[in-house]
């Protein structure tokens, strides 16, 4: 049962990433737990309840994964694209502490779906591309992975083994009661040489640090994850309270963050030529945007 009183308490976890370290296993890691805010999203479509799973599940990541970065202005996209699916479109990013997502699927294939959520079932063929745009340098970089296993977090880790080479380990769990929906996630990296920074000669998935801290990590249940009577510090001590020390450190809230506005929109429209502007516009001059991510409507005086 998902309580209402509960989503509204400070101190459940909710919307917001703790971020730690095992510093004596080499260590690092994220945990994240979205309430009220993966809520917000999920409201901006009228999404069938196995469409819900996944994107809650890709948002997760993304905050996972976006919580990594250091730099002010930094943002990582999510973005899965496939064929032969229920879903032929997903997209996700993280900026700053602010996630949004989007999710396109076909009705139909939905709802033939049934228990059957597999990847495959799910998305088809296709590939999974994460993004980091770096604000301080201006750098792009994109790692491309299949859409293969069991879930869209082994993809993940299959994108942390090719592109970066970094033994990763991620958990992730969702609960729905047709109505609420919560999700949370575990992300665990080694890094072998030490000091997260340095350059990594030897990562290795058999180093005895690594499957020291990978058996712990991957101990911790589903229901753990979603648990708002369990907050993330308790869960992280659970997991690792034996170790000699873990280095804890709060991230910020964590918000739904759209950036449709009509001055984002009048950015990109002034790039457009004047005739195809002009084929844009309503009766009564302006250029109606629909925001995919929010559903809001704009009416762009351009």
């Amino acid at each position: 049962m998902i309580d209402d009183d509960l989503l509204r308490r400070d101190d459940t976890g909710f919307d917001r990433v703790l971020a730690f370290t095992v510093p004596a296993r080499h260590a690092r890691g994220r945990m994240v737990r979205l309430g009220p805010v993966l809520e917000t999203v999920l409201s901006a479509h009228d999404y069938p309840r196995a469409v819900k799973h996944v994107l809650a599940e890709a948002l997760v990541l993304t905050a996972l994964m976006g919580s990594l970065l250091k730099e002010d202005g930094a943002q990582i996209t999510f973005q899965a694209q496939a064929e032969g699916g229920a879903v032929d479109l997903l997209v996700c990013d993280y900026r700053g502490g602010e996630v949004r997502g989007y999710l396109r699927h076909d009705p139909e294939k939905v709802a033939a779906l049934e228990d059957d959520c597999s990847l495959e079932t799910i998305f088809g063929t296709g590939y999974l591309a994460i993004t980091f745009d770096l604000a301080v340098t201006g750098e792009r970089y994109q790692g491309v992975v299949p859409l293969e296993g069991a879930s869209l977090a082994h993809a993940c880790e299959n994108y942390f083994a090719q592109s970066e080479q970094v033994p990763t380990l991620i958990r992730i769990a969702v609960r729905s009661n047709g109505t609420r929906c919560v999700a949370g996630g575990l992300l665990v990296q080694h890094f072998p040489d030490g000091e997260e920074g340095k350059e990594r000669l030897h990562a290795q998935d058999d180093h005895p640090d690594w499957e020291h801290v990978a058996i712990l990590a991957a101990s911790v249940q589903e229901a753990e994850l979603v648990d708002p009577v369990l907050n993330l510090e308790q869960l992280l001590w659970r997991l690792f309270h034996e170790e000699e020390e873990v280095r804890v450190e709060p991230l910020a809230p964590l918000e739904r963050g759209c950036r449709c506005s009509v001055e984002h929109y009048l950015g990109i429209l002034s790039s457009f030529p004047e005739d195809q502007k002009a084929e844009m516009r309503d009766d009564d001059g302006t250029i109606p945007v629909d925001c995919a991510f929010c559903s809001k409507i704009l009416r762009i005086p351009a």
